[in-house]
């Protein structure tokens, strides 16, 4: 991962949690005194978040991927975000490491969002049956259609799989 991933990853974290956490404290506390020093703290913490799902440790990103979903996302249903949620920093990060939170399989269209294609592309995976390629020739198609997932190319299998409900896009 690169540093600007890292610093657009951890400022999104910062702005969701501030957004989702810290200003619903700050309008029952009827004040910004008592939350400005939690202001300073999650700028710290943000960082953290980011290093965790950006690092080499694939537990700890899952942890922490389903740590923060659950703190920014709550509710009663499992967590279902749009195709363009994929796109932002975290929904990347979500998705490199972790792949859909509340589901086991995905449509293509969804699955495209998360490897950053189109619905087609995703289409031509499958039919391709690209998961039983070896894994130099997985890295380079993928790498064709999206580089994000060159990072980490023993993967790649696993998250075409992951994302497709092992291989069963619906």
């Amino acid at each position: 991962m690169s540093t600007a991933d890292h610093v657009a990853l951890a400022n999104e974290l910062a702005e969701l949690v501030g957004r989702r956490v810290l200003d619903p404290l700050e309008i029952l506390f009827g004040s910004a005194e008592q939350v400005d020093p939690l202001r300073d703290r999650l700028r710290i913490e943000a960082e953290v978040w980011a290093a965790q799902l950006l690092g080499p440790d694939g537990d700890l990103a899952v942890r922490t991927s389903a740590r923060l979903i659950a703190a920014i996302f709550p509710g009663d249903g499992p967590f279902d975000p749009s195709d363009e949620w994929w796109s932002t920093p975290f929904g990347r990060a979500v998705a490199r490491r972790a792949g859909h939170p509340g589901l086991d399989a995905v449509s293509f269209a969804t699955a495209g969002a998360m490897l950053g294609i189109t619905r087609q592309g995703v289409h031509d995976l499958v039919r391709r049956d690209l998961a039983g390629l070896p894994p130099h020739f997985r890295v380079a198609e993928l790498e064709g259609s999206h580089d994000m997932l060159a990072e980490r190319p023993g993967d790649v299998a696993a998250l075409i799989a992951g994302f497709l409900g092992g291989g069963q896009a619906v």
